[in-house]
C-alpha cells in the first residue's frame, strides 16, 4: 500500500483551521465583538474612495487652470496685436512733425529826438489835476452827508414818571395842593393825568403824571420845585420811571 492511499485510511481533520476560523467568527458575531477584519477592509474601502473624490477633484481644477491660462494667454495676444497696431499707426505721424522754433522777440525801440530825453513827457504817479478833483468829489459827498443828517430830525429821550405828592394831614386842601403842582412849568415837561388815593386816618395823598425829556428836566428838578410848596407838601416820592 502506497503513501497517499495509507493517509487516505487515516482518520485526520486537514481543514480544522478554516472551521476553528468560522467558530470563533461566530461566536465573535453572537456576543457583539467586532469583527476587525471587516472594520479594516471598511476604512480601506473608505480611504481609498476619498482618495479616487479628491483625485477627481484634483483634476478638474487642472482643467479649469488650463483653461484659465489659455484665456489669458489669448487675451496678452490679442493685446500685443493692438499694441503693435498703434505703434505702426503713429509712426509716420511721428515722423511728420516738425518742431518750429519760436519767432525771437524784438525790444521796442526807443527813439530820440534832437538828443532829448522824453522822460519829462511820462507821468508815472498821476497828475496833480487828478488829485484836485477827488478831494473834491470826496468833500461834495461829506457834505451832501452831513445835509442829510442834519435834516433828520434828532431822537429825544424822553421819560414817563409817576408822582406820589403826600400832604400834612386831612386838612390840607388837595385841590391847592394840585394846582400847586401844575403851576409848575418847564421847557420839556408836560403835566397828565391824576388822582387822590387815600392813604390812611382821613388823608389823600396826590398821585400825578407827567412826562419830560431827560436832556432837560430831572427828578432832583421836580422834586426841588415840587418841596417849595411847604405849606401844603409833606414829601414827593417817585412811585413810576419809565423810558419812552
Amino acid at each position: 500500500m502506497s503513501g497517499l492511499q495509507g493517509l487516505a485510511q487515516e482518520s485526520i481533520w486537514f481543514d480544522k483551521s478554516r472551521y476553528d476560523e468560522a467558530e470563533r467568527c461566530f461566536y465573535e458575531t453572537k456576543n457583539g465583538v467586532p469583527q476587525t477584519s471587516q472594520s479594516q477592509n471598511a476604512s480601506k474601502s473608505e480611504d481609498q474612495g476619498e482618495l479616487v473624490s479628491r483625485f477627481k477633484s484634483l483634476e478638474l481644477d487642472n482643467k479649469n487652470l488650463h483653461k484659465v491660462v489659455d484665456d489669458l494667454r489669448a487675451a496678452l495676444s490679442k493685446l500685443e496685436a493692438r499694441m503693435a497696431t498703434l505703434e505702426k499707426g503713429q509712426s509716420p505721424a511721428s515722423k511728420s512733425v516738425t518742431v518750429t522754433k519760436a519767432a525771437p522777440v524784438q525790444k521796442p525801440k526807443v527813439e530820440k529826438h534832437n538828443g532829448a530825453d522824453d522822460d519829462d513827457d511820462i507821468d508815472l504817479f498821476g497828475s496833480d489835476e487828478e488829485d484836485e478833483e477827488a478831494e473834491r468829489i470826496k468833500a461834495e459827498r461829506v457834505k451832501e452827508y452831513s445835509q442829510r443828517k442834519a435834516k433828520k430830525p434828532a431822537l429825544i429821550a424822553k421819560s414817563s414818571i409817576l408822582l406820589d405828592v403826600k400832604p400834612w394831614d386831612d386838612e390840607t386842601d388837595m385841590s391847592k395842593l394840585e394846582g400847586c403842582v401844575r403851576s409848575i412849568q418847564m421847557d420839556g415837561l408836560l403835566w397828565g393825568a391824576s388822582k387822590l388815593v387815600p392813604v390812611g386816618y382821613g388823608i389823600k395823598k396826590l398821585q400825578i403824571n407827567c412826562v419830560v425829556e431827560d436832556d432837560k428836566v430831572g427828578t432832583d428838578i421836580l422834586e426841588e420845585e415840587i418841596t417849595k410848596y411847604e405849606d401844603y407838601v409833606q414829601s414827593v416820592d417817585i412811585a413810576a420811571f419809565n423810558k419812552i
